[in-house]
């Protein structure tokens, strides 16, 4: 079995990386101009299967990710994950639903400090939650690619 590793494939948004824990669990998600972490670059089968599935997704062709993910953190930050990827394709949340959906309603800044660390993004949606007070919000990625992924579900925000 073989350790962690990261492999990198071209998007219709430039290159995205992704790294899996060597068990086919996927770990991270790099988007274009990401720093990335040292590790052994090669392909496998959960790698190829979840870049697929990106690919199809940025395509247009996919509206929910059927892959093995794991993301470490606390107990917060864990709940935070699974109530993002309840968020359904083409629907935007609030730093505030998400933060009553979780049982924890005055943590609106934590959600969002959880959001801006997701280590998936896309295939953890943060970019479906914008804040209560208008506006897009941030985006690990940039604000244009948070832009262009909601307009690609179908969203606009002004």
């Amino acid at each position: 079995m073989r350790g962690s590793c990261i492999w990198s494939f071209l998007t219709l948004i430039g290159t995205v990386s992704i790294s899996e824990d060597g068990n086919g669990m996927i770990t991270g998600v790099y988007l274009p101009c990401s720093n990335l972490p040292p590790m052994d670059q090669y392909e496998t089968d959960a790698l190829m299967e979840a870049a697929r599935q990106i690919n199809q997704y940025l395509a247009g062709k996919r509206m929910e990710f059927d892959l093995d993910l794991r993301y470490d953190g606390s107990d917060f930050r864990s709940r935070v994950m699974e109530e993002l990827n309840r968020i359904p394709y083409g629907e935007i949340r609030t730093y505030k639903q998400i933060a009553d959906a979780i049982g924890y309603p005055n943590s609106m800044r934590a959600v969002g400090t959880a959001c801006g660390d997701n280590p998936l993004p896309i295939l953890v949606p943060c970019h479906r939650v914008i804040p209560s007070a208008g506006g897009i919000g941030n985006y690990s990625g940039g604000i244009a690619l948070k832009r262009r992924l909601l307009e690609l579900e179908g969203v606009r925000i002004d």
